[in-house]
């Protein structure tokens, strides 16, 4: 007797609360879920804008509080966002590479681990289309963590980014519960 029912028997049931994150010089869009088994479910979100005036130092300074307030106030147990892409404009590029930066440094400062995700990746497991537009995502964004009120396009990618993650934590668990052994196994067959 045993198996698998036992295995999930003995799972202790946690809450994880993930911060997904759409870094942007301009508006950072920012959302919290939380997973609870096979239940994932919207928390918050928002965006961090910032005066186009201002000078890109001040617009990196009020992404970075904006974000340690985030992770002060929901006690995220990581992070998650969009991998580097490579953009048809270099100035374009910089500027996104530099709010990535101020959001990688709050995420560190407050030990927090960080997952990243190619877009096609985060629209996959959001959509099941690695290409689909902005409104796709907006839409199943707000179907699946049943959000009914109007939100940003960037608080709608950040919590993609964030769905995404506990997809992928979701389906890797899946995997280790199917085969606990299986790293053992291939040392084995690896030996001489």
């Amino acid at each position: 007797m045993g198996g698998a029912s036992d295995r999930s028997a003995r799972r202790a049931v946690v809450a994880r609360r993930i911060l997904g994150i759409d870094p942007g010089s301009l508006v950072t869009g920012w959302g919290i879920v939380e997973s609870i088994e096979n239940a994932i479910s919207h928390v918050a979100c928002g965006t961090i804008a910032t005066a186009g005036a201002q000078a890109q130092g001040a617009r990196l300074s009020r992404i970075y509080r904006g974000i340690q307030q985030i992770i002060v106030r929901y006690h995220p147990d990581g992070v998650s966002l969009e991998k580097v892409f490579f953009a048809r404009n270099p100035q374009s590029a910089l500027k996104l590479g530099q709010a990535r930066g101020v959001a990688l440094l709050a995420a560190a400062e407050n030990q927090l681990d960080v997952y990243e995700y190619s877009s096609n990746e985060i629209k996959s497991a959001v959509v099941g289309y690695g290409h689909a537009t902005k409104e796709q995502v907006q839409k199943m964004v707000a179907s699946l963590l049943h959000v009914s009120e109007k939100m940003a396009a960037d608080a709608a990618d950040a919590l993609a980014a964030a769905v995404c993650h506990v997809h992928r934590q979701a389906f890797q668990a899946r995997l280790m519960e199917a085969a606990p052994d299986w790293r053992p196994a291939m040392r084995r067959r690896r030996s001489p």
